[in-house]
């Protein structure tokens, strides 16, 4: 009856610790909605317009959710995951377009724009603020030509009378 306990109590023993190994190599657990949102949200509906993925309602968009799920079980980064969407439906997918090729003038030229629309803001105001004897003195520059067309008016006026 001794030996009996003893083996029953290795066996057990034994069968206790495997059990737990085979639980720890069990494949990755299955993501939640808010790790598959999180790559959803970077990625742009392909048949919907402007529509991010995460909320897109169509049965496309449901099915492309679930891949996410399935890619993230299987170990993918985000990165990976946007880049098989980006080779499966192009660039449009991704929220923001990559900063390579012709892609690049959407950084490039809104600062350059902003850049000039300042400096013609700050000239308008500068040129706003110049002083009046400056102004007085560029009339009374060109005021000969208007001195001397007065005096001939004044002159045949009184010739008339």
């Amino acid at each position: 009856m001794k030996k009996t306990f003893w083996i029953f109590l290795v066996t057990s023993l034994f069968l206790l610790a495997f059990s737990g190994l085979a639980s720890a190599q069990s494949p990755n657990p299955t993501p939640s909605d808010d790790e598959v949102n999180a790559v959803a949200r970077d990625l742009y509906c392909p048949v919907c317009e402007s529509t991010p993925l995460d909320v897109c309602p169509t049965q496309a968009c449901t099915q492309w959710r679930e891949l996410i799920r399935l890619k993230l079980s299987e170990g993918w980064t985000k990165e990976q995951i946007k880049q098989y969407f980006v080779d499966q439906y192009g660039a449009r997918v991704l929220s923001a377009p990559p900063a390579q090729g012709f892609s690049i003038l959407i950084y490039i030229i809104p600062p350059i724009l902003l850049a000039i629309g300042v400096f013609i803001v700050f000239r308008a105001f500068r040129a706003m603020r110049k002083p009046l004897a400056t102004v007085a003195q560029e009339t009374t520059t060109s005021a000969p030509a208007a001195d001397d067309y007065l005096r001939r008016v004044e002159e045949e006026l009184k010739q008339r009378d």
